[in-house]
């Protein structure tokens, strides 16, 4: 079974918002994205010749965000220096890149000293930031708050508002993730944000306009997509368990794929974890995400079932997950990592219980900015750059500053304060990287097919953006930006 790119598109009475990988697919009547076109099965053909047109969309979710609004006035009316390499690390810890060829002007001698003299200062000055950042983490780590507070004051100083170069931005985003951690309760999450539920769709606002910019979603999605797709080929009852449901678009995609069946479409039902009691679930989200994709089934005329489950209540020291799997159903499981709802010193013994239900398939994403295999310091770090790195992809874009500063406070700021907080509270614990638990959990990665990489990589051909390529590394498909990794999609069997 491959991505559909000529499929018929359903007739849709309802306005969800969420959307099927954006970057490849035609608008519907309704403002949902139909998948992308159809791929035809050219593996051991012509690779380039599977490079079929993909229509860049530029609506997303209007059309629901305004269904949502609509709703909620009815209700009252009823009740009255990275700069493009970003490889800055302290001293001891640097790995850069090769740099990037940019078409200058040319410069006399006298312009060119000055401009290296001032790119010098530009470095020296991120270095500097880079070095306090990672001392502040280092003191945290070994409890001495009080010098952990004095060099983080100084840094409001310099870091008083994200703006300005990507580093700047994604380091003011860290030094204030560390300020809660200190003014917090030890080994607390982070404080829980009353979002209200006009936050619900500027969040989903900020979800559609990180899909139409940067390719990191449509890449994730469309990869593991197709690997599901292709290991789920001829079952008639599937069921996802899903780790990150987010809002949902991932399984629109999913299911207008399996509509087209031959034979007719599987039934499909998705048990979703989440975690109620974080600041990246909101219960209004995962009740409009779970009404929408009910109601994009119904249309499709797939049978379906949702459920969420709150993962605050999973003991991963039970002998089950609290969900129920028929005898009838092949099950798939989605488990990126570092997902925010996930302790990660829990994850050894959450692969025990999926695979007890011995799924067909296990996919997984991973953004490389969770090491739990490193300590809080080195975590941190890591994390600042890869954040650092997103930035700059994102900056890259020419997207107007509005929309990425909604895409940094609705998304990648709580990332960033779960990815500290959880780190922080197992700085005690150092895990193995989150492959060897996989291999030792007794999972074994899968090679995506030659047809998943070949479209994964005409997909970035048709993004506006340049910089972007696709890498295969052992068994994983990986995004890049400017030769530095963003995201690896990965698939794993028992």
């Amino acid at each position: 079974m491959m991505m559909n790119q000529n499929q018929q598109q359903p007739k849709n009475s309802s306005a969800p918002f969420f959307v099927p990988l954006p970057s490849y697919q035609q608008q519907d009547q309704s403002g949902c994205f139909p998948p992308a076109s159809k791929r035809h099965q050219g593996v051991g053909g012509n690779p380039s010749s599977n490079c079929h047109s993909i229509q860049k969309n530029a609506s997303f979710m209007d059309s629901g965000q305004e269904h949502f609004l609509r709703k909620q006035q009815q209700q009252q009316q009823q009740h009255g220096g990275f700069p493009h390499q970003l490889h800055l690390l302290p001293n001891n810890l640097q790995q850069r890149p090769p740099p990037v060829m940019l078409t200058k002007p040319k410069l006399d001698e006298h312009q060119n000293q000055q401009h290296n003299q001032q790119q010098q200062q530009q470095q020296q000055q991120q270095q500097a930031l880079v070095d306090q950042l990672f001392k502040a983490a280092e003191l945290v780590e070994s409890g001495n708050s009080v010098l952990a507070q004095g060099i983080l004051a100084r840094l409001n100083h310099q870091l008083s508002h994200p703006i300005g170069k990507p580093l700047y931005r994604a380091a003011f985003y860290f030094k204030e993730a560390l300020l809660q951690l200190l003014n917090g309760t030890p080994n607390s999450p982070p404080p829980h944000k009353n979002f209200s539920p006009f936050d619900v769709v500027l969040k989903i606002g900020a979800y559609k306009s990180f899909s139409e910019i940067s390719p990191l979603l449509q890449f994730s999605n469309f990869t593991l997509n197709q690997a599901l797709l292709e290991s789920l080929d001829g079952f008639d009852h599937i069921h996802i368990i899903d780790f990150d449901i987010g809002i949902g678009g991932q399984w629109a995609s999913f299911m207008q794929e399996i509509a087209m069946k031959m034979g007719g479409a599987p039934s499909l039902k998705i048990s979703a974890f989440a975690s109620f009691s974080s600041n990246d679930h909101h219960k209004l989200e995962l009740a409009l995400t779970k009404e929408h994709l009910t109601h994009f089934a119904n249309d499709l005329g797939i049978s379906f079932e949702i459920d969420v489950v709150d993962i605050d209540t999973l003991d991963p020291a039970s002998w089950s997950l609290p969900i129920h799997v028929s005898e009838k159903e092949t099950v798939a499981v989605n488990l990126p990592v570092g997902s925010s709802c996930i302790n990660p010193s829990s994850i050894p013994g959450l692969l025990r219980l999926v695979k007890q239900l011995s799924p067909k398939i296990v996919v997984s994403v991973d953004r490389g900015c969770d090491r739990s295999d490193l300590p809080f310091s080195h975590h941190f770090l890591q994390a600042l750059q890869a954040y650092s790195i997103l930035l700059d992809s994102l900056d890259a874009t020419n997207t107007n500053s509005d929309a990425i500063s909604k895409i940094e406070r609705f998304l990648m700021q709580p990332r960033i304060e779960s990815t500290v907080f959880q780190r922080h509270h197992l700085s005690h614990e150092k895990l193995p990287p989150w492959r060897t638990l996989f291999a030792s959990a007794g999972f074994s990665p899968i090679t995506f097919s030659n047809f998943t990489e070949t479209q994964a990589e005409c997909l970035l051909k048709r993004l506006q953006g340049r910089g972007f390529h696709v890498e295969k590394r052992q068994a994983s498909l990986v995004l890049c930006w400017q030769r530095r990794e963003l995201v690896s999609a990965s698939a794993w069997r028992c």
